[in-house]
């Protein structure tokens, strides 16, 4: 079956730690420092790959681990830096947070390439922190944790048009008859599993691009069959040709018809009401009796909303132009940039210490304890006794956001934090 749907988990590669080490020379026999510093662990990266349409790959392969970079080492060496790792994937994919459902990014357009988890930096060897006060540190910075994450990979089509409608209402021989693409056409119910793309091509160069969304159902919205899976690849339509068996074939009511799938696609995404819509009143050659005109029926109740109704017989390809060139006219008032969903979860939040595993909390003694395995960490890196390692720590315990927790917590200056044994009395 067409995959256009998968979870993975991502990670990049943690910075090599710093390196601490002193030059050992004959007749030098107080050499300086010379710890070289970490690589730069590898990012993630996503890129468009136009060879790929599905994302049947990621259902065998759900872990993609950058390389982490090579500590330093002695005279000061630079450790290696990690590999980046590069994910392809097709144009149109949509990469989502699994926990919250927001965009990171949208593999569409001019995005083509795109990090998504930045490596972590290199820890700084002790060669950087001599002074003339500390000739001899014996402590170095370690790399930078990696990130980590859970994401949705959404594929979704790119079309200008999508033709929507009951199963076997007669899309996929519309598509067929007006464009390039073949798509499998039979007279049974889910005929069409997997979205098709064709190129309408008009007179003078004009055209565009539709797409078959498989037949839905009601209850789709609610993810009733295969709805969710066909609904999401209608959101980057800019027009929507909702197809209908005028004829009643299969005993439906046209009308009815129309008015479950508008519901269903509202249910699933409001904007698709706003969306420009209009009707192919299909199988007219099968329309026999003296009875009541089917087609000036749907007229009368979807014109008076601005719905376009065109007569056509998808076989015979007769209405077929003027439902091709109504579109057309449609598609020349609408903005030609494809729809483009905007970023809304920005991975460097992760880096900032939302994702640190860290406890900020205030003992029965109105002390304030913080804990965690990354500031344990710290503590046996660095020297607290010199002035240069107990800035370091500071900067440190600013930068993961450990500080600003303190103070929301009401710290105020000469309380207490302990960490791990050592107590400090905290001052801005």
């Amino acid at each position: 079956m067409f995959a256009d749907r998968a979870k993975i988990f991502i990670k990049s590669g943690k910075g090599g730690d710093g390196h601490v080490s002193f030059r050992r020379e004959l007749y030098v026999p107080n050499g300086g420092p010379d710890g070289g510093d970490g690589g730069k662990g590898g990012d993630i990266i996503f890129e468009v790959d136009d060879g790929l349409n599905t994302l049947v790959d990621f259902r065998q392969n759900k872990k993609y681990i950058a390389t982490p970079g090579q500590p330093g080492g002695k005279k000061r060496c630079h450790g290696a830096n990690g590999k980046d790792l590069v994910i392809k994937v097709p144009e149109g994919t949509v990469i989502k947070d699994f926990e919250t459902g927001k965009v990171i990014a949208d593999m569409s357009g001019e995005c083509r390439r795109e990090v998504i988890l930045k490596g972590g930096r290199g820890g700084l060897g002790n060669m950087h922190y001599a002074t003339s006060t500390m000739q001899a540190p014996k402590y170095a910075q370690p790399g930078q944790d990696s990130q980590e994450l859970w994401v949705t990979l959404e594929l979704k089509v790119i079309a200008d048009v999508g033709l929507v409608g009951f199963p076997n209402v007669g899309k996929s021989t519309l598509l067929s008859r007006v464009s390039n693409a073949r798509p499998r056409i039979a007279n049974y119910h889910f005929t069409t599993l997997d979205p098709h793309l064709g190129v309408v091509d008009l007179d003078e160069g004009a055209g565009f691009v539709m797409a078959d969304i498989p037949g839905l159902i009601e209850g789709a919205s609610q993810g009733v069959g295969l709805g969710h899976d066909f609904l999401r690849h209608i959101e980057r339509t800019k027009v929507l040709i909702h197809v209908v068996d005028a004829a009643s074939t299969e005993g439906r009511d046209p009308v009815e018809d129309i008015r479950t799938i508008n519901g269903e696609l509202t249910a699933y995404n409001p904007d698709l009401q706003r969306r420009p819509q209009v009707i192919a009143a299909n199988k007219i050659d099968a329309i026999y009796g003296c009875g009541e005109d089917p087609v000036e029926r749907i007229r009368q109740a979807f014109e008076p909303d601005g719905i376009s109704v065109y007569p056509i017989s998808a076989v015979s390809g007769k209405g077929v132009k003027e439902l091709l060139y109504g579109v057309y006219e449609l598609l020349k008032g609408l903005d030609t940039k494809p729809v483009i969903f905007e970023k809304e979860f920005d991975t460097n939040q992760l880096r900032a210490g939302v994702n640190l595993p860290y406890t900020v909390e205030r003992n029965k003694d109105g002390e304030y304890v913080v804990e965690g395995p990354r500031i344990e960490k710290m503590l046996g890196y660095t020297n607290l006794e010199s002035e240069k390692g107990f800035v370091f720590f500071q900067n440190f315990l600013r930068d993961s956001g450990v500080l600003e927790e303190l103070e929301k917590a009401g710290i105020e200056e000469g309380d207490t934090v302990r960490m791990y044994g050592l107590a400090f009395d905290y001052y801005k």
